[in-house]
């Protein structure tokens, strides 16, 4: 798990990313459900090259990923290299971020 301040520190390089508790969480909202179907897609294709699989959910045309490494009980390198790469991907499709709330 990873420090206090180090987790500040990759926070801020981050685009829109929330921490919630030992988690960082992003929501998406793009036009329609094909579109975060699409996005939801290649998330997947990094998580699996990556071996680290973030909490999705999909209400219609919302996406809300959440990212913690389970085995280390919080925050660990992995999962702001995960979502350095998703935001990456984001910017491939038209849609809108919101920071979860």
């Amino acid at each position: 798990m990873l420090p206090l301040s180090t987790i500040q520190e990759r926070m801020a390089k981050l685009n829109n990313w929330a921490l919630e508790g030992e988690s960082i969480v992003k929501d998406f909202v793009f036009q329609g459900f094909l579109e975060s179907v699409w996005f939801v897609n290649k998330v997947a294709e990094i998580a699996e090259k990556e071996q680290h699989h973030p909490d999705i959910i999909i209400n219609y045309n919302n996406v809300r990923l959440v990212s913690t490494t389970h085995s280390e009980r919080g925050l660990t390198s992995k999962d702001f290299d995960l979502a350095e790469k998703i935001d990456k991907i984001g910017k491939e499709e038209n849609k809108t971020e919101s920071t979860a709330n």
